[in-house]
């Protein structure tokens, strides 16, 4: 499938894979596919970063390729790695001879990177890399090539540069600072949590079976908890899971032993749990419903 040709139609795009997006997130996203840069997505856990990567790949019908942060990830584990068990066996048959032998694409283990850069059929394919704030700056600077020359090198085989650019979504929670160099090669968007009415479509979008009396309760009492001192704000991952909870208890409006009972799918600290307990859910629950009428 081509690139969507304006903004109304990545927003139209992206509404069929079941994404509500915000009208400045759609004319990101649409920027950066038109001028081929990456987007790098910045906000709180649960808002629909990763979302967005896995959307656009099902709308585009693109291969999606995700290359997973994490603390003491290396050049090695996101472009390639040899298969030494391979290489030791190659040798002792006699079927690899020499360096050259060796250090071929036979042996070679692929990872997310490479991968991205090879040609794909249907396409470039949807490069993710998500949560980038749980590396450090050694990779973030390794980064720097593939991003700014879409091309990455293994010592052994040279350069291998990719014959198109992948669409390249970058996420981060912000729990640390990302590189300015590697910033000013992206477009960036900070993705909030959505307002009423935009959590509500997306609610309906995702859970359509929901009663609208149980969505928009549920709605409002995620979006009250969200104006707390809470260590972990319930972002709209938590919204879908608790309504699906609710359902699958046959709960067609919110109660306070309901909330009691299914805390868990909203908030994930104790003392968080804790404090909304002091807070007394049930006067909370009033004021939405006076709100809601």
């Amino acid at each position: 499938m081509g690139l969507p040709a304006s903004i109304d139609e990545v927003e139209a795009l992206l509404a069929a894979e079941g994404y509500v997006a915000a009208r400045a997130l759609a004319v990101v996203v649409f920027l950066s596919l038109k001028l081929g840069k990456p987007l790098f997505l910045e906000g709180e856990a649960g808002v629909g970063k990763t979302e967005i990567a896995k959307v656009i790949a099902a709308a585009l019908g693109r291969r999606l390729i995700r290359l997973q942060c994490y603390e003491g990830l290396d050049a090695a584990s996101a472009v390639a790695e040899w298969n030494f068990a391979a290489q030791m066996i190659a040798i002792r048959s006699g079927e690899a001879v020499g360096r050259e032998g060796l250090f071929c694409e036979d042996y070679l283990i692929e990872r997310p990177l490479l991968a991205a850069m090879r040609p794909q059929a249907g396409g470039p394919p949807v490069l993710l890399i998500d949560e980038l704030d749980r590396t450090d700056e050694p990779f973030e600077a390794f980064l720097l090539e593939a991003l700014s020359d879409f091309q990455v090198t293994i010592p052994e085989l040279g350069t291998i540069k990719a014959p198109a650019p992948p669409i390249v979504i970058l996420t981060s929670n912000r729990t640390r600072e990302v590189h300015d160099a590697l910033k000013r090669r992206c477009l960036y968007h900070w993705v909030d949590y959505p307002g009423f009415e935009r959590e509500l479509q997306i609610l309906h979008s995702k859970v359509p079976e929901a009663p609208e009396t149980l969505s928009r309760e549920v709605v409002a009492f995620v979006q009250r908890l969200r104006a707390e001192d809470l260590f972990k704000k319930p972002g709209v991952a938590e919204t879908i899971d608790w309504a699906k909870c609710l359902l699958a208890l046959d709960v067609i409006a919110l109660s306070p032993e309901v909330i009691a009972d299914t805390l868990g799918a909203v908030l994930k600290y104790q003392d968080d749990i804790q404090k909304l307990s002091s807070l007394e859910a049930g006067k909370i629950l009033d004021e939405i419903r006076r709100g809601l009428v």
